[in-house]
């Protein structure tokens, strides 16, 4: 199908969407967006059990497009960008030991965890996956959608303290998970039989702490030419042009693009825009950059809804996806509450703010790209599936429900 066709094409279903959501239903944006795609692509496979044309026609333009590629090369560094420019630097710092075990050791918890029951699951519904295999989809859950979890956020009447935390939490635990995934997924091509613990921290420090050198270091080089100039549309450029060349250097160096976008994200938010930029230049750069994010997260959501077109092999799997997703939520909370064991305030991160970044910690499009990229295998079927059904809950259930759970808990 021709690119600007099928631009056109998703754009309008985009537009025609949001319209019903916003004049109708008034759901969240992205939650309401992905509940219309998921009923219009219900009613395309209804249609193509009567007559195959319109299902065909509309079978081939979701084909055509890579959603794997398309969200992690292209989407997900504006996303990423997008969201950490509005995340104050001064509160992240001072609860930078929260996010640091959240972020670090509260995902490698949860991978392990979560991979290693569902080994024990997928045996019992006599799916005999490999080990590896089950931390790879580990790997691929275990990152919360940073957007979806500061859009509600933002309406709550949360503590400033817990809401920094979250919010650079999920935002760095996307970046340290897809690092997981990478370095998981370089271990299964190499062999594992090849690899030392040593080959294997070496590989998981590089993409980690590369990335974070990376972005403060092009942050920095921006921070030095923007405060020579006083003119939006140039530094509005300047910041467009910055995270589109940082996922190219980073793949280059083999370093993490996710991680290196949130730290550029985090010094143009703070120390440029308060230092370096005007009144009239921040205005039209935090505008500018809320348009692109508002954009895309309405076609990611539309694309996530679209996906079920080619899943209709999905409902072999809804026990097993219902077990995944409540042992998800349990290794999501029993991960959050060792990593409190390095944490001094242990009266700020209470049962009660556990719960919430449990609830709270949705899975997206990320999860959906990362099982999308698997390479062909026996497993990938049911591992597909399983996730599909695990962020539908998220997004559709736990989405509508997190913000009446903030405010019960923090009224």
């Amino acid at each position: 199908m021709d690119i600007l066709l099928l631009i056109s094409i998703l754009i309008a279903l985009c537009a025609v969407f949001s319209y019903i959501n916003i004049r109708f239903l008034k759901l969240p944006p992205s939650i309401g967006l992905m509940f219309i795609s998921l009923v219009f692509s219900l009613l395309i496979i209804a249609e193509g059990k009567i007559s195959s044309t319109f299902h065909q026609h509309i079978e081939e333009m979701v084909r055509s497009i890579n959603f794997s590629q398309t969200l992690l090369n292209i989407m997900l560094g504006f996303l990423l960008f997008a969201g950490s420019l509005h995340v104050n630097l001064n509160q992240l710092k001072q609860q930078r030991a929260a996010v640091i075990s959240f972020s670090t050791l509260g995902v490698a918890l949860s991978v392990f965890l979560f991979g290693g029951i569902m080994w024990y699951v997928f045996k019992l519904f006599h799916y005999p996956i490999d080990f590896i295999y089950c931390l790879w989809f580990g790997a691929l859950v275990s990152p919360t959608d940073p957007i979806a979890v500061i859009g509600i956020l933002k309406k709550s009447n949360m503590p400033k303290e817990i809401e920094a935390t979250i919010n650079g939490e999920s935002l760095f635990n996307d970046g340290v998970g897809i690092v997981f995934f990478v370095t998981i997924g370089k271990v299964i091509s190499l062999g594992i039989e090849n690899l030392s613990g040593l080959d294997v921290l070496i590989l998981f420090g590089r993409e980690v702490v590369g990335g974070l050198i990376l972005g403060i270091a092009l942050g920095y080089l921006v921070y030095y030419f923007i405060r020579k100039i006083d003119n939006y549309q140039t530094e509005v450029l300047i910041s467009l042009a910055l995270v589109m060349v940082c996922g190219e250097v980073a793949q280059w160096l083999h370093v993490s693009g996710p991680l290196a976008v949130i730290a550029i994200g985090l010094i143009l938010g703070n120390k440029v825009s308060e230092t370096a930029m005007s009144d009239t230049t921040r205005d039209y750069h935090n505008k500018f950059w809320e348009l692109i994010d508002d954009f895309l997260n309405a076609i990611l959501f539309v694309l996530i809804g679209l996906q079920m077109v080619l899943l209709p092999f999905i409902t072999n799997y809804i026990l097993i996806g219902v077990i995944g997703i409540i042992l998800l939520l349990v290794c999501r909370y029993l991960s959050l509450k060792i990593s409190t064991v390095f944490i001094k305030d242990k009266k700020l991160f209470n049962d009660k703010t556990l719960m919430i970044m449990t609830w709270g910690g949705l899975r997206g499009g990320l999860s959906i790209a990362l099982t999308l990229s698997l390479p062909d295998s026996p497993y990938k079927e049911v591992i597909v599936s399983i996730t599909y059904i695990i962020v539908i809950f998220s997004i559709l259930v736990q989405g509508l429900t997190t913000g009446k759970l903030v405010k019960a808990l923090y009224k």
